[in-house]
């Protein structure tokens, strides 16, 4: 043995490195799974590593820094810079084609909107609650003003890591944002002080019966055992992939999240596409009422825009009942965090300005915009993008991604396969540990702070107080060679119904409760 063991060790390196390629070499040429490699033996491989990291070649190395989507690197450098609260300008004037079709002016005015001494503005250049009140038209036992005009958009404890949630739950509290639960249950980690609206979809998690329909029950027993929940959405579909269930893979299932949506352990959720609630439109506005009154809370839907025909139909039954839901989440069909087939994600739905537009102008003809809070949803939390979305009649908007990226999401998209390398969109304990809490949760705080001073300065520069002031005539968008560009009116034929404002001091003086406002009587 011991001869053998000295004949092993006088092998150079070179040779045993051969004896490595020649196995790796017949067993590339005796498999038949991968034709390039056994075609190509050893070679083939180098093949296979390029095209695994293609992606991060791109995003640093290849595409300019207007080229990527669904982010850019401008967009997320703008993002990554008012987390961390670094300077986020730009030199020597935009890179960006401002000829570009679809590009976005915003019409400053000649003199902007000055601030008083006394304004709440001067002494919090953040100060942005929505102009609106959701259940304040339908009555509800608690009202509801959401205390930032941006907020957390439905992402799921599951789809998201604890420390990713317990982060984002923090930073909303101290931003005085609400933060929505998404359809996978309350977990403790959204219950860290921010307001929270409870989010549920076709699978019911954390209201569910053991069959899996809806449970009133546990939904009144979790308003009343967690008074931080403030709202509740229910989810029609997802700009990810509307008509088509939510998949929560298997192996991200832990035994908490087990435990807080009721299913099993390593077996993959599949949501079905449709409510087992309700089936008609009369019966989802009866759902919608049912449900407020038993928790006194505003209730709301959410949904991906396509056909209009059972939205007409929803309008027309809201008019006749004088009811129905306090807030609307309109999603864009650009996909968000949820993970979806290309087929869907691609081509079904319409993109949110597209489908923001045809939803307000339905609703503004039956003459119930005033009565609804109108929540924006789809690559929104960028403050020009967010005067475009309050000049179309946006009252909240909702961020998911970037509230990701401020985080930490370096967009690397292997969301879906639990190995999301920043530690956000992943069950690993390992790739969960390099999230610092306190550290994070500030930057989600500061990244909303910036968005809302840089809106602010938007809407001053318009000459307005508050962006809920915004016209469609403030906005326009290039369109081609010979109108160059059109305002939001001409481009989507409507105009947006005036908000009612009485100037933000009226604002300020709501009492603040636990990060909201809500009206002093």
């Amino acid at each position: 043995m011991e001869a053998f063991l000295e004949f092993l060790g006088g092998i150079p390196w070179w040779a045993w490195l051969l004896i490595v390629l020649g196995l790796i070499a017949l067993r590339d040429v005796l498999q038949r799974k991968h034709t390039i490699s056994h075609n190509f033996p050893v070679i083939g491989h180098v093949r296979y590593m390029l095209e695994s990291i293609g992606p991060e070649l791109r995003q640093y190395l290849v595409a300019n820094n207007r080229e990527e989507l669904p982010f850019n690197r401008i967009e997320r450098g703008w993002i990554y810079a008012s987390a961390k609260k670094e300077n986020n300008y730009e030199g020597f004037g935009t890179d960006r084609d401002i000829y570009a079709y679809q590009h976005l002016f915003i019409n400053n005015a000649m003199i902007p909107y000055k601030i008083g001494k006394d304004h709440p503005n001067k002494t919090d250049k953040s100060f942005l609650p929505c102009a609106k009140v959701m259940g304040a038209y339908n009555k509800r036992k608690r009202p509801f003003r959401p205390g930032s005009v941006i907020n957390i958009s439905a992402m799921s404890f599951g789809s998201l890591s604890a420390k990713a949630v317990e982060s984002l739950n923090i930073g909303a509290h101290k931003a005085h944002a609400y933060h929505n639960t998404g359809e996978g249950g309350l977990s403790p980690y959204h219950c860290k002080g921010a307001d929270v609206v409870f989010h549920f979809g076709t699978g019911y998690f954390g209201v569910r019966n053991p069959d899996g329909t809806f449970s009133m029950e546990k939904m009144k027993q979790l308003v009343a055992d967690n008074p931080h929940v403030r709202a509740i959405e229910v989810k029609l579909s997802q700009g990810a992939k509307p008509g088509k269930g939510g998949v929560l893979p298997g192996k991200k299932i832990t035994k908490e999240i087990s435990e807080i949506r009721g299913v099993e352990i390593g077996k993959d959720v599949l949501s079905p596409p449709t409510h087992s609630a309700f089936s008609t439109v009369p019966e989802l506005l009866d759902f919608v009422e049912d449900i407020a009154k038993n928790t006194g809370l505003p209730v709301g839907i959410k949904a991906a825009i396509g056909k209009l025909d059972q939205w007409k139909e929803l309008a027309r039954e809201m008019k006749e009942r004088g009811t129905g839901p306090d807030f609307i989440t309109i999603d864009g069909g650009e996909g968000g965090t949820g993970a979806a087939p290309p087929s869907f994600a691609d081509h079904v739905s319409l993109p949110w300005i597209y489908g923001f537009a045809d939803l307000y102008k339905l609703f503004q003809t039956a003459g119930l915009t005033e009565r609804i809070v109108f929540v924006g949803s789809g690559k929104l939390g960028f403050p020009a993008k967010a005067a475009m979305a309050f000049s179309m009649g946006v009252d909240v908007i909702n961020v998911a991604r970037e509230a990701m990226m401020s985080i930490g999401c370096i967009q690397a998209q292997i969301c879906h396969t639990n190995r999301c390398p920043s530690g956000v969109a992943t069950q690993s304990k390992w790739l969960q540990r390099g999230i610092d809490v306190p550290l994070k949760s500030d930057r989600l705080d500061q990244y909303f702070k910036t968005f809302r001073k840089e809106l602010i300065e938007i809407t001053h520069a318009s000459g307005y107080e508050h962006p809920c002031q915004f016209t469609m005539e403030d906005v326009e968008l290039n369109m081609d060679d010979k109108n160059l560009s059109l305002d939001m009116r001409s481009t989507f034929k409507y105009i947006k119904q005036p908000v009612p404002f009485e100037g933000m001091q009226s604002l300020k003086d709501c009492i603040h409760l636990g990060g909201s406002y809500q009206t002093s009587n």
